[in-house]
């Protein structure tokens, strides 16, 4: 950028003592048209500088929030990064309730339809496909090997025959075979699954009969099971079960549903410093379309909320719910500090050298892929989200960890923020959303959205682009992840291994 028209940098709230530059600047650029601070030294793009004296000692203000302490004097121009920045985030937490806090969602444009699947019990998916799960590790290539050629047989009949392949399953103990046997469960029971198969070794300790205890006699109709150590030939009993999987959902329509019948699950990996001012608000406001409408709204990664948590517990609609959101936050500190981990250790460092200092900074970027929805429900990992509004998910800040999570709480859409760009995709239809236009320009074959067109040409415009993106998608249109072949799980492990 040249010219001293041009505004270089953007201040969120008035209460900053930061901005973040939207493009790399110059040291000697001005930063604001109408203003007179230039830059001290040179500046990348999504890095913060300072707008006035910061002494050593006082809060770095963003987002109207602190998001740490400078560790030095700072003066106004100067680069404010972890060189002078630390994060003051700690173990405890002491929350308040403060019920009737939240905000009306802004009244919502009519809402478009969309072609979706409706299921026996009135779910409604975004694909019709067959997927092939193994309990066990053991098992993983020839569910990888039945999909391949299912797939190919049956090209055309339904959107894809997929295996989900993970290395778990045995040697687990506990919680953390638990988890597995849930997560696992929940997958099965997905809208956009119009066939199960759930492939079994036999020996392991994710028994079959256990897994499918836990899925609801009503939700079994399409889900098939084999051990493989108990068929001569497996995979020519798989083939026949994955035949017959596809015979009975094929002729399934796409029916023209409202926006009300999608889960939305919301995300964000390989985040910048314009994460927080471009693409997450953007996502937010597709959370706040798709909760005006009726439909459901999944949050999750509670590590990556620590320093904005109180934000979402005021949203809570009950006492319970703020309870169980703050029961949430602290079991996930606790977990941490088991495990001899500070709360605080974040961001990546993908994330540092993209211009976010601390997790403070990344949480109160992050929480508003939620948009200003209020919070109805808390759910642990492996649960569903089944009430209009945000549901808040236990699962980490892994990025396949915790997508995965959200297909499993019945996410038929994900958004994915980013401002550095990740191939991965998920169950679910996965939009990857790009902070900055240079990563959407660089990496074509990995984004599906460039959120940086907020900068130039406003929220507004991109916001109904987007809208109709998903739209569009949840009516087959492809992502650029499904495109590529890139459709993976991956399940948190959280205990010890024999």
């Amino acid at each position: 950028m040249t010219g001293d028209s041009i505004i270089r940098a953007i201040r969120v709230h008035d209460a900053d003592n930061v901005a973040t530059a939207i493009a790399d600047i110059a040291a000697g650029d001005l930063l604001f048209a109408d203003g007179e601070l230039r830059a001290a030294v040179a500046v990348g793009r999504g890095h913060k500088i300072a707008l006035a004296p910061i002494a050593r000692g006082e809060a770095v203000i963003k987002y109207g929030f602190p998001i740490g302490i400078a560790t030095a004097d700072i003066a106004p121009g100067g680069h404010v990064h972890s060189h002078n920045l630390a994060t003051a985030l700690g173990s405890d937490g002491d929350y308040h309730y403060g019920p009737g806090a939240n905000e009306a969602i802004p009244d919502a444009k009519p809402a478009p339809t969309f072609g979706g699947y409706v299921r026996p019990d009135g779910r409604v998916g975004t694909r019709n496909e067959i997927w092939i799960l193994p309990t066990v590790g053991c098992v993983g290539n020839l569910a990888a090997r039945v999909a391949r050629i299912a797939g190919g047989r049956h090209a055309g009949s339904v959107d894809g025959v997929l295996a989900f392949k993970h290395p778990f399953g045995c040697s687990q103990l506990g919680d953390d075979l638990d988890h597995t046997r849930a997560l696992l469960a929940a997958l099965a029971q997905h809208a956009n699954a119009g066939g199960v198969l759930i492939v079994g070794l036999g020996c392991e300790s994710n028994q079959l009969g256990a897994l499918v205890e836990l899925i609801p006699a009503e939700r079994r109709a399409h889900i098939r099971t084999l051990s493989a150590q108990a068929i001569e030939d497996d995979e020519a009993a798989c083939l026949t079960l994955v035949d017959e999987l596809v015979a009975g959902c094929a002729d399934t329509p796409r029916r023209d549903v409202p926006l009300s019948r999608l889960v939305l699950g919301v995300k964000c990996g390989g985040s910048d410093g314009l994460s927080g001012l471009t693409a997450n608000p953007l996502v937010g406001r597709m959370a706040d379309a798709v909760a005006a409408a009726g439909g459901k709204v999944v949050l999750t990664e509670i590590p990556e909320i620590f320093g904005a948590e109180q934000l979402l517990m005021d949203r809570a609609v009950s006492r319970a719910v703020f309870d169980d959101t703050v029961a949430l936050v602290r079991d996930f500190k606790d977990y941490f500090i088991r495990n001899g981990e500070p709360v605080s250790e974040n961001p990546s460092p993908g994330n540092i050298a993209g211009g976010i200092t601390t997790l403070e900074e990344k949480s109160l970027g992050a929480v508003q892929k939620g948009g200003k929805v209020p919070v109805v429900d808390v759910r642990r990992y492996g649960g569903e989200a089944t009430l209009p509004g945000l549901t808040l998910l236990e699962a980490p800040g892994n990025d396949a960890v915790s997508s995965t999570a959200l297909t499993a709480a019945g996410a038929t859409i994900i958004l994915f923020t980013t401002g550095r760009g990740t191939p991965l995709g998920f169950p679910a239809p996965t939009l990857k959303i790009a902070s900055n236009s240079a990563l959407a320009q660089r990496k074509t074959g990995w984004i599906d959205f460039d959120a940086g067109t907020v900068l130039e040409a406003g929220f507004d415009s991109a916001a109904d682009a987007l809208l109709d993106l998903i739209a569009a998608t949840a009516s087959g249109a492809p992502t650029k992840a499904e495109a590529n072949g890139e459709r993976d799980i991956a399940i948190w492990k959280s205990g010890v291994t024999l």
